[in-house]
């Protein structure tokens, strides 16, 4: 219908007049429009009134009648247009489609306004004004994207409304919001403003200058309050990303309890991504504050905990008010191995002694054993119940087993005792150590270390019960039966903290006696126990054996294992002391002892203290390249790869690849280092992993054999506890490899791939290994470690480091795993050898992979959960679901690596947001509201 304002029909009458003085760009343009045959009656309708209201706006003819006020209400028709149009997701709106040919005329006429300001009166610097706006708008189609027409209109525009309020007269324009122009106008705003931004940087305005960015910031403050407040979360973080003003958030009332979880994952999830660690530390740090104004204290520790600042701890405890969130972030403390002690001066709460019982994983082994108890598996496993022979399918095989009286050989005993030390582990009892001391002596000189230090293993997180035990044998006649009780004093006190601290006391005088193996045994056991504590106390016992000098092998075998203790005490600290030490006697080391088979566990050591530091380790890489022996340039890249462990930083994955361009069949230690640091450096992330596993293919197409040997191991570490089935396919075929190093490490890490899932595929595959290797003793060992892991803590247990829904890597079990993954590039030296007890080391990774619920007083409490296969949320509208393909339970239940858990009723809430591990659910007052309800109704 044609309008019926006086003005608007002079317009229209008008327009009959200017018919025939269309301009050269209008004939041009009638190419563009829709044809007026396929045309609805409506679509003639809208058409005509835009293109007459165009021609108004432009007054070719200059016409006395048509005044400014005029032209401005013929403008104000074509964004009422613009504004109300609306259309399918597919097409572009019609008021767009019809203004298109006109888009040169308006730009045209635009031009001709740009006399400057003081040229125009106040009536036509609205206008002008109100033009450009427009024209913004018609750029969203009409534009090219190199020229940033949009951005540089709504610029025009702004600025000419300053004007206006210099002048002293208020446009009633000025209030126009950004997001009343669209979402799509609001979304390709943003994009130009992060390109100008970039541009003006590399014109050489200062980042750092607000003034240089003005104009741009004001729209910015407009933008991200609109995508706010209207679930487009993501793109408001991106565009203060772009224009390197992230802490705007904090500043922002949009920021409210309805977006904030959604903009803290993006935060967090996207941090992954940026290769600038300035810029991953802005990131995380903005989440943890959102998280800390909004009073969520538990995720606040969580990233808190991702940054590595264990200063905020006591903070975060002090403002949480909450006595069960409290109890809750001890209880992740414990998890991540913080050495952390609650003062009672310092945060007031009546529980303070129940706050450091739970840091200190007290109870860890109480509710292990009563989950145990819950799924009836408390019963002691035999190693033959593990190795099922009766199933071998070979008859020979079987026959050999039956008829005759075995032979026993030291080698499989020892197999035996770790087979037994991890399946029973943390169980208290079993059936070859704990009855009597009869297995013990089957074993000899090393063998019985182990055997000793199993029983730590049987006992582990029990400190009480475990130390009456193990007690005994600390007064052996027996130097090994006496080292592997240190050891095993060391291995049931991991990551459990005790008042009397009895690692430290029974462990010391040890450490400083002179019998070579209690050193080497004290020292680990220490490492063992203390992992990720940082305790200074136990540095002073342990840095006077790192710099010990002469001893022959012997010597360096003690500075070696102190140095590896260290290393795993002060993982990711970073500390002066013990890297300096390290780094010194590396420096000063003879040939002879940099030569050693175990020096490579003294560069370990100095790697972990800069376990996922980044650019913190860039010092210290230059002060081991000055180290004139070929294991320079393996502790370097070990050092390099720690330091990027878990971080997926491209640029360092290329360097590593790089690192095996160089066809080495000789002194390729480096090479080996560096395709297992593809493999850590990629860990924790989908994206990654997956680019590579297909670069591994790469490798073993084309690369020497000390690299291929490396790719099993690599492929471990990818998939620890999460035995994928491509993996493990690739895997089995390494196993068969003619090479017995490559199948070694293919087995070993088919071990560490399936570690505590009982995965029945694997254990039929070693089952088939340890029968098709059954005369090679070293193949068979490796085949028995492997499923000792797999059936590790008879299934209740993992040793992935990543926890709290991959958000955070425990240091202390990212160390355990590296000690394995490095003793298999020199098998023959280190497991196969007498070095085989450091596989204890893993006690560190080990942890039980449960969800157990617990009331307000901390007592079991079976609540119903759904678990299935984590699904990636991030940036995603609405609220989709985080699990797919779930199946309901009642706790306590076990959790796969690849899994998540959420609550499967409304009877009650959880304080944690992650369910993993001990997990505090409290009763919801809502829903017992509602029931109170319909009980009225009734």
């Amino acid at each position: 219908m044609a309008p019926k304002d006086k003005n608007v029909a002079i317009i229209m009458s008008d327009s009959t007049k200017k018919e025939d003085a269309s301009t050269n760009a209008k004939k041009k343009a009638e190419s563009l429009q829709p044809d007026l045959d396929t045309m609805s009656d409506e679509d003639k309708i809208l058409k005509e009134r835009l293109e007459t209201c165009v021609s108004t706006l432009i007054n070719e003819n200059q016409e006395a009648a048509v005044t400014i006020p005029i032209r401005l209400k013929a403008l104000e028709v074509i964004v009422t247009e613009l504004r109300t149009s609306t259309s399918s997701m597919t097409s572009v709106p019609k008021p767009l489609k019809f203004l298109r040919p006109h888009f040169g005329v308006l730009k045209t006429l635009y031009t001709e306004f740009e006399g400057g300001s003081d040229a125009l009166d106040i009536d036509g610097l609205e206008l002008r004004a109100r033009l450009a706006d427009v024209l913004a708008v018609l750029a969203l189609t009409m534009g090219t994207p190199e020229e940033r027409e949009s951005l540089s209109f709504k610029l025009k525009s702004a600025k000419d409304h300053k004007a206006l309020l210099d002048r002293g007269a208020e446009s009633k324009y000025l209030d126009d919001s950004l997001g009343s122009w669209g979402h799509e106008f609001v979304r390709t705003l943003a994009g130009e403003i992060g390109q100008e931004y970039a541009a003006r940087v590399v014109d050489g305005a200062d980042p750092d200058d607000d003034v240089a960015f003005e104009d741009l910031f004001q729209m910015v403050d407009d933008i991200v309050p609109f995508h706010l407040t209207h679930n487009a979360e993501a793109e408001a973080v991106d565009l203060l990303i772009e224009v390197q003003r992230l802490t705007k958030l904090l500043e922002l009332d949009a920021v409210d309890e309805k977006n904030f979880n959604r903009i803290c994952l993006y935060l967090t999830k996207t941090a992954a991504y940026i290769s600038d660690p300035d810029d991953v530390e802005e990131m995380l740090e903005t989440a943890y504050e959102i998280f800390r104004k909004q009073g969520h204290y538990f995720d606040a520790l969580r990233v808190t905990l991702k940054m590595g600042r264990t200063g905020n701890i006591t903070g975060l405890l002090k403002d949480c008010e909450d006595a069960l969130v409290r109890k809750q972030m001890c209880m992740l403390l414990g998890r991540h191995r913080v050495n952390y002690e609650v003062d009672e001066s310092e945060i007031e709460a009546d529980d303070v002694a129940v706050l450091n019982e739970l840091i200190g994983n007290e109870k860890l082994s109480e509710h292990f054993i009563k989950l145990a108890q819950d799924l009836d598996v408390m019963d002691p496993k035999t190693p033959e119940d593990i190795y099922k022979s009766h199933l071998a399918e070979t008859a020979g095989f079987s026959r050999r087993r039956e008829t005759g009286a075995q032979v026993d050989s030291a080698r499989a005993n020892l197999a035996s005792t770790f087979v037994n030390a991890f399946v029973n582990a943390g169980f208290g009892q079993d059936k070859l150590m704990t009855p009597n001391n009869e297995w013990l002596y089957k074993n000899k000189d090393h063998g019985m270390l182990s055997a000793a230090a199993s029983l730590g293993m049987i006992l582990l997180w029990n400190v009480e019960e475990g130390l009456t035990q193990v007690d005994k044998f600390l007064y052996s006649s027996e130097e090994y039966v006496k080292a592997g009780a240190a050891l095993a004093v060391g291995i049931l006190s991991s990551g459990v903290r005790n008042d009397a601290d009895p690692a430290l006391a029974l462990l010391t005088e040890h450490v400083e006696s002179d019998v070579h193996i209690m050193k080497c045994a004290a020292s680990s056991g220490l490492g063992i126990a203390y992992a990720g504590m940082a305790r200074d106390d136990v540095m002073e016992v342990l840095l006077p054996v790192v710099e010990q000098t002469g001893g022959g092998p012997s010597g360096m075998m003690q500075v070696c294992q102190a140095g590896l203790a260290l290393g795993m005490i002060f993982v990711g600290t970073c500390d002066d002391n013990v890297g300096g030490s390290i780094v010194q006697r590396l420096m000063e080391a003879s040939e002879e002892e940099l030569s050693h088979s175990h020096a490579r566990f003294l560069c370990l050591g100095l790697a972990l203290l800069f376990l996922g530091q980044e650019e913190k380790a860039e010092a210290m890489i230059e002060a081991l390249r000055t180290i004139d022996h070929t294991l320079s340039k393996y502790a370097v890249v070990m050092l390099e790869t720690c330091a990027y462990t878990g971080s997926g930083n491209v640029l360092k994955v290329q360097e590593m690849l790089h690192q095996c361009s160089e066809h080495l069949s000789d002194n390729a230690e480096h090479q080996m280092a560096a395709v297992m640091g593809i493999g850590l450096i990629t860990m924790g992330e989908e994206v990654g992993t997956e680019m590579a596993l297909r670069t591994f293919d790469h490798l073993l197409h084309y690369c020497e054999l000390p690299i291929k040997r490396a790719v099993p191991l690599a492929l471990g570490a990818l998939h620890i506890s999460n035995p994928d089935f491509a993996v493990v396919d690739q895997l089995s075929r390494l196993s068969h490899d003619p090479d017995s190093e490559l199948s070694q490490n293919a087995i070993l890490a088919l071990g560490l791939a399936s570690a505590g899932t009982n995965n029945s595929r694997v254990a039929g595959l070693l089952r088939q290994l340890s029968e098709f290797y059954s005369k090679e003793a070293g193949h068979v060992f490796c085949v028995r470690i492997s499923q000792g892991l797999l059936h590790m803590g008879k299934g209740l247990m993992t040793l992935n480091p990543f926890h709290s829904d991959k958000v955070l890597l425990n240091g202390a079990a990212m160390g355990g795993v590296l000690v394995l993954l490095h003793s298999c590039l020199d098998l023959k030296n280190t497991i196969l050898d007498k070095t085989h007890y450091l596989l204890y080391y893993l006690t560190g990774a080990m942890n039980p992979r449960m969800l157990i619920t617990v009331d307000e007083e901390l007592k079991w409490k079976s609540v119903t959960v759904r678990v299935g296969q984590a699904v990636e949320t991030v940036g995603q509208a609405g609220k989709p679901k985080r699990i797919t393909g779930f199946q309901t339970h009642s706790t306590p239940v076990l959790l796969a690596q690849p899994e998540r858990a959420e609550l499967g009723t409304e009877e009650v809430i959880a304080v944690s947001s992650v369910l993993e591990g001990i997990v505090i659910v409290k009763d919801n007052p809502e829903f017992e509201a509602e029931e109170k309800d319909d009980k009225k109704k009734k």
